[in-house]
């Protein structure tokens, strides 16, 4: 992909009625990516060895040794980000066709931060199935699979079938990269408090992708306890109208023994992550215990504005940009796979996931304070550190190939 900004097909066509008033459309025309050649072909003899006669030379060494295919193409430096369009953004199931400019968006972060090259490939299908094995014939052409905006249930299906089946990394972001940059500001929230994570109870206003891998990477990392609270309550073991994945949550999670409502399971909790949407009840704010988290990171309304969070929280974090302590995926995701890619992983670990929350939180080092428990995405130390930590994993468990 381009790294630099280059829209050959900005001058295309004319303006629509929104390009008048939105900056957001002028940007967005023609698309935000492009492919760049990374060699030259000037003459006859670029074409001879770029193409033809050339190439085969190299086809016939990679069908002879086909773990040559990372040296000599650019399989082990892209990633392909793949939906079907069904959980975009907050606008729901609105096509693989509209999911395109958020595909674009995260291949030129894929590239502005962690230097990987991606292709977004958006599906006319919701059938996991055919999702899947979709997948895995693309598969020979990429060096690993980010999953984008694909709605849960399916989504847990989804990954678990791919990484069953394909030896190279495959990472549903929706779930783990917010997870990994939670449990990142969490670490450091605890720290500025003197507490660890094993002295917190969290409760987790949502049981959709996200929620469900928070609680499950809270709990490998070892927080005291948490709760995952649904529309109807929480999710808890003596309930029966619970799916297949949240009847496995329940068995994992609220060793409390909770029961009833969000704002009885916040009653003197430590920690709350909001990753539903709705709003939380002030009074349930002020219920929580003494020096207690808010990370309420739905957009663009948090569940609890930041205003009210302030009165009673230590440390206060949002999915906005416009507020401190920014939970965002993208201080997560380029540099996994990027470390991923670097040592040619078959898969992403649970310990390269906390590997990068740890190097993460590291980043903050001395500079920690309740505004800032989390880096910016800007700072140019975090996809070096993320991807140092990750590659170190990776060769640390046994799935590096280089």
């Amino acid at each position: 992909m381009a790294a630099e900004i280059v829209n050959p097909r900005s001058d295309a066509g004319t303006d629509g009625p929104e390009e008048a008033f939105d900056p957001a459309f002028a940007l967005h025309r023609g698309g935000k990516m492009a492919v760049q050649a990374t060699v030259p072909v000037r003459d006859k003899d670029d074409l001879s060895l770029a193409y033809t006669p050339g190439v085969a030379k190299v086809c016939s060494a990679i069908a002879d040794q086909p773990e040559l295919v990372h040296d000599y193409t650019w399989k082990s430096s892209v990633v392909a980000v793949v939906t079907d369009g069904t959980a975009v953004l907050g606008l729901g199931d609105i096509g693989p066709e509209a999911s395109l400019p958020v595909m674009e968006g995260k291949a030129i972060l894929f590239k502005q931060f962690g230097g990987v090259d991606a292709v977004p490939v958006a599906l006319a299908t919701t059938d996991a199935d055919e999702i899947v094995e979709t997948v895995v014939r693309l598969a020979p052409s990429f060096g690993g699979v980010n999953l984008e905006d694909i709605s849960a249930p399916r989504c847990f299906e989804i990954e678990r079938k791919l990484q069953e089946r394909l030896d190279i990394p495959v990472f549903h972001d929706d779930q783990h990269g917010t997870a990994v940059v939670t449990l990142a500001a969490l670490r450091n929230a605890a720290k500025l408090t003197e507490r660890t994570l094993g002295d917190l109870r969290a409760v987790i206003s949502g049981a959709g992708a996200a929620g469900v891998a928070i609680a499950k990477f809270l709990l490998e990392a070892g927080i005291g306890d948490v709760t995952v609270t649904d529309r109807k309550g929480i999710v808890s073991r003596d309930r029966e109208d619970l799916t297949e994945v949240k009847r496995e949550l329940a068995e994992i999670t609220n060793r409390a023994g909770l029961s009833g409502s969000l704002e009885d399971a916040l009653s003197g909790a430590d920690v709350f992550i909001g990753v539903s949407g709705g709003t939380v009840p002030e009074p349930a704010v002020a219920s929580m215990a003494p020096n207690a988290f808010v990370f309420a990171m739905a957009n663009p309304n948090p569940e609890v504005h930041p205003d009210v969070a302030h009165k009673y929280a230590a440390v206060v974090a949002t999915g906005r940009s416009d507020y401190p302590n920014q939970i965002n995926n993208v201080l997560a995701f380029p540099g996994i796979f990027a470390g991923a890619l670097q040592v040619r992983a078959s898969r992403i670990t649970e310990g390269m996931k906390i590997a990068a929350a740890e190097a993460l939180a590291g980043v903050v080092g001395d500079e920690l304070a309740a505004s800032y428990v989390i880096p910016s995405p800007f700072d140019e130390r975090v996809a070096p550190a993320v991807t140092a930590a990750v590659a170190a994993a990776a060769r640390a468990e046994g799935v590096a190939r280089r």
